[in-house]
């Protein structure tokens, strides 16, 4: 995983220690890797996902191509940083790709515990997540104890 995280960082255009940036990822990831283990999402995905999701952003606001951006960079990637299978990738590539869409469910358990586990974060800006915007009952469960700290 370090070398991935090193050429996300080589082409990362803001602030890696920005709203978007590498702390944000290590809280998604924690969030992701919480909600699988409690559902069966996962982990490797989960984890690939909190890493690229928003590794290109052009902006820290509004950038409603990013998401595409994401998952082409993540395809770029494959097998020289990563291997998944053709399903966990596209699994993966959906994820990013669909991630800031407002989505709130999807068939597959390691889609919305990426999804979930992205606006758990949301507190970073301000944001006490809503957990009828979260896919998962793990992910609600999260947001409803983030509603009473």
């Amino acid at each position: 995983m370090d070398k991935l995280i090193e050429r996300i960082k080589d082409q990362f255009t803001l602030d890696w220690e920005g709203t978007h940036g590498i702390n944000h990822w290590k809280r998604v990831e924690a969030n992701g890797l919480k909600i699988a283990n409690v559902t069966g999402a996962n982990p490797k995905i989960v984890s690939l996902f909190a890493y690229l999701h928003d590794s290109r952003r052009l902006n820290e606001w509004t950038d409603d191509g990013h998401g595409a951006r994401g998952a082409r960079f993540a395809a770029q990637l494959r097998f020289d940083y990563f291997d998944l299978s053709d399903r966990d990738f596209d699994c993966l590539y959906y994820a990013i790709e669909r991630h800031s869409d407002g989505l709130i469910s999807d068939s597959d358990v390691t889609v919305e515990a990426c999804w979930d586990a992205d606006r758990l974060d949301l507190t970073r800006v301000g944001v006490t997540p809503n957990p009828k915007y979260l896919c998962t009952c793990e992910g609600r469960n999260l947001a409803r104890e983030l509603r009473t700290l």
